[in-house]
């Protein structure tokens, strides 16, 4: 059995990918970790993710806690934490956290030449294979069709656009041979003038208890196509995750995404 470290066991991803993780018949929860200070230190991980006890208690010190992969779904300081730790035992890490900026990315992908890491903005496997239908509808429509990325989350998200939303407009722009950062406009207000040919639109929603919805938006002369997918459950994005922890526990030293995982052409 494969010994896994949930990083932020006590958030709501956290208690999902507890569950998923007992669900598997390959892993077991062998670490659930939290800040300190943190209201669910001392509970059973077992309990807190909705089920019997199993031994192992919510706790903020690493350094006693054994494991073989890690999945981290925290925030981008902690994530970065963890990989340190990650980095001193030689263990791969399954990261979902979003919000990373672009230098904190490159401590990610630094770390990926000395073990294997996962970066995935969504562990799902639906919004995973809408990526490759997106920039397949991309390259054949052309920059003629504007493009928009429209994603609704819940009102306690911290970031935005979502790091989904981002990785759909990368999708976007792939398959149009282009570069987001040159294409993106992520907000519009007053007097923005006409659009320009090729830009890589983006709208954000935040509200209520919505667990993800994304939509790519293709307008051209006479039509418009659509492409969506709502999550109506967490547990969509956790069991992506430990189907990735389990896969990456084989996996060498190197930079992986959930298109590696469920062996998606590109």
């Amino acid at each position: 059995m494969t010994r896994v470290a949930i990083n932020g066991a006590a958030g709501r991803m956290g208690r999902n990918l507890l569950a998923a993780c007992l669900e598997h018949p390959e892993l077991e929860v062998s670490a659930a970790l939290e800040h300190s200070g943190q209201a669910a230190l001392g509970q059973d991980a077992g309990v807190l993710a909705g089920g019997d006890p199993i031994g192992v208690v919510v706790t903020d010190d690493v350094a006693t806690a054994r494991f073989d992969v890690v999945i981290d779904f925290t925030r981008p300081e902690g994530t970065l934490a963890m990989i340190t730790h990650c980095l001193e035992r030689q263990v791969p890490i399954v990261i979902g956290t979003t919000g990373l900026s672009p230098e904190q990315r490159a401590e990610v992908a630094t770390a990926g030449h000395y073990i294997p890491v996962l970066i995935a903005p969504n562990t799902g496997v639906g919004i995973n294979l809408l990526s490759g239908l997106v920039e397949q509808a991309a390259r054949a429509l052309g920059p003629e069709y504007d493009a928009e990325v429209i994603e609704a989350h819940h009102r306690h998200k911290v970031d935005a656009p979502s790091g989904t939303a981002l990785y759909l407009g990368e999708a976007i722009a792939t398959g149009r041979g282009d570069k987001l950062a040159d294409r993106a406009v992520y907000a519009r207000e007053g007097h923005t003038g006409e659009r320009e040919t090729g830009e890589i639109g983006f709208s954000t929603i935040r509200g209520g208890d919505i667990v993800g919805e994304h939509t790519v938006l293709f307008a051209g002369p006479g039509e418009r196509i659509e492409i969506t997918h709502r999550a109506s459950s967490r547990m969509l994005f956790a069991r992506g995750a430990v189907r990735a922890a389990a896969w990456m526990a084989a996996q060498r030293p190197g930079l992986y995404d959930m298109q590696d995982v469920l062996g998606l052409t590109r």
